[in-house]
């Protein structure tokens, strides 16, 4: 007689009252996962992606970083960087981006922990086991929070969504750059290493 299989979904939605303390102290205890916690307070328990979704977001992120270190005017954050939303949620975008401005008003302190605000840019990955519409409404999430522009990349269906403050999203089909218009200026995403 076979063993009865159980089958989860990829991410473990649990309710558990934590203070903000307790919350970053369980990340730093279990780094080989990755957590998120809602504005209600569920917490996410996400596992690590793929070699394929991890090649392509290390590529994201380079690339940001890269052309943030050519002109210093914020600093580049990749999936592992946790931001305290002004909702109360606890995010951890794919690869994201804070003005130098903003940067400079935080202390050492909150440089170190996650930081309390909403990036200015934000980028989603969409893995195979992650949901559409649970990523558009992160996407959403980060816009009403104060992000200024925000990509869901859909490698999956080969399209991008573009968010952006007071706008409708827009969808754009095979794309094979993005811009990063007034907020990141001069920066152009090269998508063929993270879409192929």
């Amino acid at each position: 007689m076979d063993a009865p299989t159980i089958a989860l979904t990829p991410t473990l939605k649990l309710k558990i009252d934590l203070s903000d303390e307790q919350y970053f102290q369980m990340c730093q205890n279990n780094r080989d996962l990755k957590f998120e916690r809602t504005a209600k307070g569920v917490l996410l328990i996400m596992p690590p992606t793929g070699g394929e979704t991890s090649n392509r977001n290390a590529d994201l992120t380079f690339q940001i970083q890269a052309w943030s270190r050519q002109n210093n005017l914020g600093k580049a954050f990749d999936s592992n960087g946790g931001f305290k939303l002004p909702n109360g949620a606890d995010r951890s975008p794919d690869a994201s981006w804070v003005s130098i401005e903003r940067w400079n008003t935080l202390t050492p302190e909150q440089r170190e922990k996650f930081i309390p605000l909403c990036p200015d840019f934000v980028v989603e990955l969409r893995s195979p086991s992650d949901s559409l519409t649970e990523l558009r409404e992160k996407m959403q999430e980060y816009i009403a929070n104060g992000a200024k522009l925000g990509w869901l990349i859909d490698r999956k269906n080969q399209r991008v969504e573009i968010y952006r403050q007071n706008q409708e999203v827009e969808i754009l089909q095979n794309p094979t750059t993005l811009s990063g218009e007034d907020v990141l200026p001069g920066f152009v995403l090269d998508l063929n290493p993270i879409m192929s």
